[in-house]
């Protein structure tokens, strides 16, 4: 049901205009619906007002009339014989005289009707009920009225009625008055004077017109100008969005259009010098971005003939060093062992200055990463022996397949296993690998020192160190982590760090499994299973079970956290490939959102412990 007012309401959020433009129509609308209220009350009641005034003089003057000649008829006939005679032949049509006379005065203007106050006596001929005008007096006099005229000590009374016709005349809106009175022989009876209101009804109708038209024509009007007063708002600040969107896009060299002297011009013009400001400085961070790299690279080219010069040198003193005194034959050795750093950060160097200029390609092509893990576990070998450390891979008995460059890969593995490897402290490295959907996932997890929360936001920084003081043991550049995101990047994956302190951490390198699928989530989750938090939610998750129905059998279930143990990696239960984590977020790994509970996949925000994590 929502679905085609989706265009209307995103319309709606996005248009200032159009909401403005409609405010304004609804608030004069109820400006205008308000003020015809008010009017048309005024008018109505001045209208029926002075109906009220005329009708009650009208109807008083009838009624002293009618009173009148009752006492004219009573008079005569107290008389003599003759002038008697006479009035009792009179009386049997008196009140149809009265009515007729008293109707005369008035013609379309008010309607007379007599009425017994008895009901007993409309059945005589002489004192039935009389009518002016065709009028149906039974159905245009209510009963209520009657009755307040027959309790009442003889003052007129009014009431609001429909006054209908005998004939084929559309009944009308009118005011009755009533009184009772004494008619010549003494009988009260009740006389009514009925005014239609159809002039007044017609009255009140053109002014409802005329409210009705003018309100119409007033909120267009209100609905027009705000429209240009808007218009002339909001078209310099669309404006000004265009411009901002183009120069986001890369377009420096554009600006707005600045007419006029007032708060829109000089906006658009300091929006301008904005604009120019930031071109300029752009440049120039581009230019010095530019003279840096070229910096960096020509640097990194000059010094390899001198190197090389230097380490033909350098390997003839290193081969000749047992004829060397003691201090002569080390300084060989640590002359040997600088210049093998130093090369590799020169190449590093060139490496990071290439993906800098653009200049890094991607030679993709389908390849197990199977292979690539063994050919880096069999090249950290030699280390990990001397740190009493054991690799372990789990989840290669299926192909890992992915269209990627082996070099880079292999590149970006050995750098995750080595720095696993150092930073263990003897205990197991474990290299999983995954693969689900459109990815494939190689995870290096390791049991050392672990993350410090917020490190992991500078772990992949170029030279960056938890420790400065902290020596380069291994002899890494600071690059390789820099290197590696850039190699993930250049694959379209990412590299993600996840770690705790104490507890070890866990690098994890995404790829779509061909070069031009984009990813949507990892087939391993970044927290490892046999986190801290993952143990005590495991936990927690075993006590709630255990407290419920059949707890006894729960409990019996329940498998305890086992400790850390202090020379081996804690151990990894093999599971099927689960589905790909949708909730992963793509980068350099820099950032990593932390998973609900049950996920298995958030993060601690840690990072690597010192600076040999960027090596």
């Amino acid at each position: 049901m929502r679905r085609p007012l989706l265009p209307s309401l995103r319309l709606w959020r996005r248009n200032i205009q159009l909401r403005v433009v409609v405010g304004s129509l609804l608030m004069s609308l109820g400006v205008v619906l308000l003020l015809g209220f008010v009017v048309m009350w005024q008018v109505r009641n001045g209208l029926l007002d002075a109906k009220q005034e005329a009708a009650q003089s009208q109807a008083a003057g009838g009624f002293d009339v009618a009173e009148e000649k009752a006492r004219t008829v009573a008079g005569t006939g107290a008389g003599d014989g003759a002038q008697a005679r006479a009035a009792a032949r009179n009386s049997t049509n008196w009140r149809t005289e009265l009515v007729e006379q008293l109707a005369s005065g008035g013609r379309q203007a008010f309607h007379v009707v007599a009425l017994s106050a008895n009901s007993d006596d409309e059945s005589s001929s002489n004192r039935g009920p009389r009518a002016s005008g065709g009028v149906n007096q039974s159905a245009s006099v209510p009963q209520k009225l009657r009755d307040e005229i027959d309790q009442g000590t003889g003052k007129a009374y009014k009431a609001f009625v429909r006054i209908t016709y005998t004939d084929a005349q559309d009944p009308e809106p009118g005011l009755v008055i009533g009184k009772q009175l004494n008619d010549n022989s003494g009988q009260p009876y009740q006389l009514y004077y009925l005014f239609p209101l159809t002039q007044e009804e017609e009255s009140l109708s053109l002014v409802k017109t005329t409210l009705a038209t003018a309100g119409v024509f007033v909120v267009v009007l209100f609905g027009g100008i705000a429209w240009l007063v808007v218009r002339q708002v909001v078209t310099p600040v669309r404006m000004a969005a265009g411009v901002a969107e183009r120069l986001s896009a890369g377009r420096l060299q554009e600006r707005m259009k600045v007419t006029g002297e007032d708060d829109i011009a000089r906006l658009g013009e300091a929006f301008n010098k904005m604009a120019q400001n930031l071109q300029v400085k752009i440049q120039q961070l581009e230019e010095l971005s530019r003279l840096q790299r070229r910096f960096v690279s020509d640097v990194s080219h000059e010094l390899r003939t001198p190197l090389t010069t230097v380490r033909m040198a350098a390997d003839v003193i290193h081969e000749a060093r047992a004829d060397f005194d003691p201090v002569t034959a080390r300084s060989a050795e640590l002359l040997a062992g600088q210049l093998d750093r130093f090369e590799s950060l020169l190449a590093d160097l060139l490496e990071i200055s290439r993906f800098d200029a653009g200049a890094a390609a991607l030679e993709a092509e389908p390849i197990d990463l199977r292979e690539v893990v063994r050919r880096v576990i069999e090249g950290a070998e030699p280390l990990a022996e001397r740190k009493g450390t054991r690799i372990r891979v789990t989840g290669d008995e299926q192909p890992v397949v992915a269209e990627a460059d082996a070099r880079r890969v292999e590149r970006v593995l050995r750098n995750l296993v080595v720095n696993a490897v150092e930073h263990g402290e003897g205990r197991d490295v474990v290299v999983r690998l995954g693969a689900a959907g459109g990815a494939v996932a190689v995870a290096v997890r390791d049991y050392g020192v672990g993350l410090k929360p917020g490190e992991a936001t500078r772990v992949f920084n170029r030279f960056w160190r938890a420790d400065p003081a902290r020596a380069r043991t291994t002899g890494g550049s600071g690059l390789g982590l820099s290197i590696a995101v850039e190699d993930a990047r250049l694959h379209g994956g990412w590299l993600q760090a996840w770690g705790e302190p104490g507890g070890g951490s866990q690098f994890r390198l995404t790829l779509p499994r061909t070069a031009d699928e984009s990813l949507r989530g990892s087939p391993i989750p970044l927290e490892p299973e046999d986190s801290r938090r993952s143990r005590e939610r495991a936990a927690a998750d075993s006590r709630v079970m255990g407290a419920g129905p059949g707890g006894g059998a729960n409990r019996l279930a329940t498998v305890p956290a086992q400790p850390r143990p202090e020379r081996s990696a804690l151990p990894v239960p093999p599971r099927a490939a689960p589905a790909a984590d949708p909730t992963a977020l793509p980068g350099s790994g820099a950032r990593v959102v932390a998973r609900p509970a049950g996920d298995g996949d958030g993060s601690s925000q840690a990072e690597r412990k010192d600076s040999t994590r960027g090596h």
